[in-house]
């Protein structure tokens, strides 16, 4: 009989017992379509091998899925050990540069619904629907992260702000009960301004962080990689 290193007849002990670690289905980034409050919604959705959470992207208005300052810090979270998803808040029509659409981009209440709708559909979709969930918010998709926070609670574990808009939500900062951690450029002082009156409304644990040097794009040299890694820490700690 082959011999296992444990007595005949015994049970093994539980610090013998490994269990392997989960892995996805599938690592790197897949194009998805997310149905999403009566739109189907082009995504973009990536995958490290062991993910320890997962985090939705909302744009600011006049950008998409290929945002760039939002590419560069979903390389940081994925690196982190992070599942994202990057997806277009509008249709193409919706977000075509006319006075009649340029209203969509500030309809605060259909980019939530849209946000909503995304965690919604990940929920069933299979090996996300386990992994916890953040939110992650830029310019005006910051006010959309903290309103669909609030739709569903249950959901949303985390919030980060970049260059945030949280003022937009400013009916229902109370309600929020995600920790939420806004990041905004010290040159960026209107928007600073704004960000610390949310702050002193919201009833959930958060903090500010104010990228020295930056401005409303953090497009000043390190000051998107600061804000990337702030966000990684934020949600590595929270979910």
């Amino acid at each position: 009989m082959e011999e296992t290193g444990v007595p005949k007849g015994d049970l093994i002990p539980p610090q013998m017992i490994t269990h392997p670690r989960p892995r996805a289905h599938w690592m790197g980034t897949r194009q998805v379509v997310v149905p999403s409050a009566g739109a189907q919604l082009p995504g973009l959705l990536a995958m490290p091998a062991h993910p320890n959470g997962l985090v939705v992207f909302a744009h600011g208005s006049g950008s998409s899925r290929h945002s760039p300052r939002n590419r560069a810090v979903e390389k940081h979270l994925v690196q982190g050990g992070l599942a994202t998803l990057l997806f277009d808040l509008l249709t193409e029509d919706e977000d075509r540069p006319n006075e009649q659409m340029r209203s969509k981009r500030f309809d605060i209440e259909l980019l939530t619904e849209r946000v909503v709708g995304a965690i919604d559909w990940l929920a069933t979709q299979k090996p996300l629907d386990h992994l916890p969930l953040g939110l992650f918010g830029a310019s005006t998709g910051s006010a959309a992260c903290l309103r669909a926070a609030v739709a569903r609670p249950q959901q949303v574990r985390a919030i980060v702000s970049r260059g945030g808009r949280p003022d937009l939500a400013f009916d229902v900062l109370a309600a929020v009960r995600s920790p939420t951690l806004l990041i905004v450029g010290s040159h960026d002082v209107d928007v600073l301004e704004l960000n610390a009156w949310a702050a002193s409304h919201l009833q959930t644990s958060h903090a500010i962080k104010v990228v020295a040097g930056a401005g409303h794009l953090f497009e000043e040299p390190g000051c998107l990689e600061e804000a990337a890694r702030l966000a990684r820490e934020w949600f590595q700690t929270q979910l």
